[in-house]
């Protein structure tokens, strides 16, 4: 009898949503104390969408989800597990959002649940999708990062509202035997050394709901801006080098390097760190804001959408966020070019 071939992990299809409405600078500079010129030259962000009030996390990664696995040639039955990376569910904090994901695509009686590591959430979610494909568990995994970030900023703390947006993506991660479509390496890690540098005081069972906790907005996102920044640039250079080191490729070949969406000038520096040409770093964040786990998919889809990502193309992933948190991963695009 022959050997059977192990069952790898493929990433199969890609697919986003965003909102329609937007925020442009110009419509802060009416909000806070800032201007467009400001915001450009600090974070590189013209412009985020905001979701409707009666829009949720659930709504938007629902939409993302159903186009990802239409585009892998799939239905709703086929799909053996639903992982959300989120960090603005649509509840606190039960049930999970990925089973009320499940149930408005019409996945039935299949694993789900709910991933939090803020901004890395996506690629840590490719991390539990890709063991539990080679475990030979389940073989078509739905991955979606979806933020209702509006949820949770404060629109008069001029530090915070100007980053954020709203949206979602998703990928459907399947079972393969053909290794030049499987996943690479990925690398998932976090420091809770430095959990104050990004976080939302509430609620929760340190400071459980109170008219104290609304009246001091504990439950908006709080963030040191310049620590998170330097340590960003730092960390996310350092893992990058570590994957491409350690699977003994150069950054020359990578067709596509798809950094997290949070800031211009973090991109940049890591960018120019590893020696990346312009034309390698796919870059959304002037658009979109920060997305948090929605950034990386949304950011594949886009180029997947242009028609800049071909099949048997390589991707390096690369986030950075609250717990802290950080991720990479090294993996071919295995669906069809759009």
């Amino acid at each position: 009898m022959s050997a059977t071939k192990p069952q790898l992990a493929s990433f199969r299809s890609i697919g986003a949503y965003v909102p329609e409405k937007i925020l442009s600078n110009e419509d802060l500079e009416k909000m806070v104390d800032t201007t467009d010129e400001w915001i450009t030259k600090r974070t590189g962000i013209k412009e985020r969408h905001i979701a409707d009030k009666d829009e949720s996390t659930s709504d938007m990664g629902a939409k993302a989800a159903q186009k990802a696995i239409e585009r892998a040639g799939l239905k709703a039955e086929d799909i053996d597990l639903v992982l959300c990376a989120t960090v603005t569910p649509d509840y606190f904090n039960m049930p999970s959002t990925a089973c009320i994901i499940s149930d408005k695509i019409g996945i039935r009686n299949v694993q789900a649940f709910d991933i939090s590591a803020a901004c890395s959430g996506f690629v840590y979610a490719l991390s539990v999708a890709k063991a539990f494909i080679e475990s030979g568990m389940k073989k078509n995994v739905l991955v979606v990062g979806a933020e209702k970030f509006s949820s949770i900023v404060d629109y008069t703390d001029r530090s915070t509202c100007i980053l954020f947006g709203d949206g979602a993506g998703a990928a459907v991660i399947s079972a393969t035997e053909k290794e030049d479509e499987a996943f690479v390496d990925v690398h998932a890690s976090a420091d809770g050394n430095y959990a104050d540098f990004l976080v939302t005081p509430a609620p929760g069972s340190v400071n459980p709901v109170s008219q104290q906790v609304i009246d001091e907005g504990l439950n908006f996102v709080q963030m040191k801006g310049n620590e998170t920044f330097k340590l960003a640039v730092k960390t996310l250079t350092k893992d990058v080098k570590e994957i491409l080191e350690k699977n003994a490729i150069a950054s020359d070949d990578i067709p596509h390097f798809i950094p997290h969406q949070a800031n211009y000038r973090i991109i940049k520096a890591v960018g120019d760190a590893l020696k990346m040409k312009e034309e390698q770093v796919v870059r959304t964040v002037h658009k979109y804001g920060n997305t948090s786990a929605a950034s990386i998919p949304m950011a594949i889809n886009d180029i997947w959408e242009s028609g800049r990502l071909q099949k048997g193309e390589l991707m390096l992933l690369d986030t950075f966020g609250g717990g802290l948190t950080w991720a990479s991963a090294l993996l071919p695009f295995a669906g069809e070019s759009c």
